[in-house]
């Protein structure tokens, strides 16, 4: 049976499954302050669906989950379905990525249902900045988390940090000693244009390459690593001596889609071939049917574009295709 290969010989082993577009924060880069309207409860995806996607997934070489959303752990009953999902033959690898708020009540219990890893979003060290950034919460809570997650036995546990000019940028030398002092992997990623290419994203996009020189003018002497376990196209650095390492996701400044092994299904029941682009493939319509499932996630291939062109709308550039309006929570982030 064939595998997810794409017109461009990119074979596809990696799900992102966004569980619900419902978030306790309103974070500046991921949704108007005012938010978004939900998906209705009834509208989305049961657990059952998942696991039927999940299911078909893997039979044509899907091998890696990454759930998210929205904030995941919101939903009830998160644990129950990860234990299902480690229990389809062929998957071998399940991830969270959360906004830690939650996370130190529920690690124990996710541990235990099979999740591998964990990513946490964490955008500053200040608890006054984390207000402004995230329109909500609590710091406090989410170094909570980032505890739990160690003390019940996450490995690797990554911090993701969207870097924002003149936001949190003068706190990269920060985040870097984080990374020497503690076993973390901090991630910088360069802030996406997901459904409002608009001024605000202009005047806050920061290139990565800033990390690189903040690295060289605090002394630090890095090298690559190579051995990061993980699904997703961060270049990574160790720092010498250091207990940690950090990493760079550019797909602005340096795009990685030439190596991208990922489809994303979306908490109301769509297959996105790119997060970038409109393009999406309805799910509901395949559920309780097998052939037709597998049919579905075989047009995902044929549609898939050859990148996602994000560069291209900086630089005010024309575009091959049309972008989503969908804002990142409710694409899954």
């Amino acid at each position: 049976m064939p595998g997810l290969i794409d017109r461009f010989g990119r074979v596809h082993d990696y799900l992102r499954i966004s569980v619900t577009d419902r978030c306790n924060l309103r974070c500046l880069y991921c949704m108007p302050e005012e938010g978004v309207e939900f998906t209705e409860s009834s509208n989305l995806l049961s657990y059952d669906d998942i696991v039927e996607v999940a299911r078909a997934g893997a039979l044509l070489g899907i091998s890696k989950l990454r759930i998210t959303g929205g904030e995941p752990l919101v939903r009830p009953g998160l644990d129950g379905l990860i234990k299902r999902l480690a229990e389809i033959p062929g998957i071998r690898d399940i991830a969270l990525t959360t906004n830690g708020i939650f996370l130190a009540k529920q690690a124990e219990a996710l541990k235990k249902a099979g999740l591998n890893r964990v990513n946490i979003s964490l955008d500053t060290l200040d608890h006054a900045r984390f207000k402004f950034i995230a329109r909500s919460g609590d710091l406090k809570r989410v170094m909570e988390g980032i505890e739990a997650a160690g003390a019940v036995g996450f490995d690797p546990i990554k911090l993701n940090c969207v870097l924002l000019k003149d936001i949190n940028e003068d706190e990269i030398a920060a985040f870097l000693k984080l990374a020497f002092e503690q076993p973390l992997h901090v991630r910088f990623i360069e802030y996406m244009p997901i459904g409002h290419a608009d001024e605000n994203w202009r005047k806050m996009y920061l290139p990565l390459t800033r990390v690189l020189e903040i690295a060289s003018r605090e002394g630090y002497d890095i090298k690559r690593k190579e051995n990061v376990k993980g699904n997703g196209p961060s270049d990574d650095w160790q720092i010498e001596g250091g207990r940690g390492s950090f990493g760079l996701i550019h797909p602005i400044s340096d795009h990685f889609c030439k190596s991208c092994n990922r489809l994303r299904l979306t908490a109301d029941g769509s297959v996105k071939p790119c997060l970038y682009w409109v393009d999406e493939l309805n799910v509901k319509t395949a559920l309780g049917n097998p052939e037709a499932m597998r049919e579905l996630l075989l047009r995902a291939m044929d549609v898939k574009p050859e990148n996602h062109e994000m560069a291209a709308k900086l630089a005010d550039e024309a575009q091959s295709h049309v972008p989503t309006e969908r804002r990142m929570s409710q694409i899954g982030g």
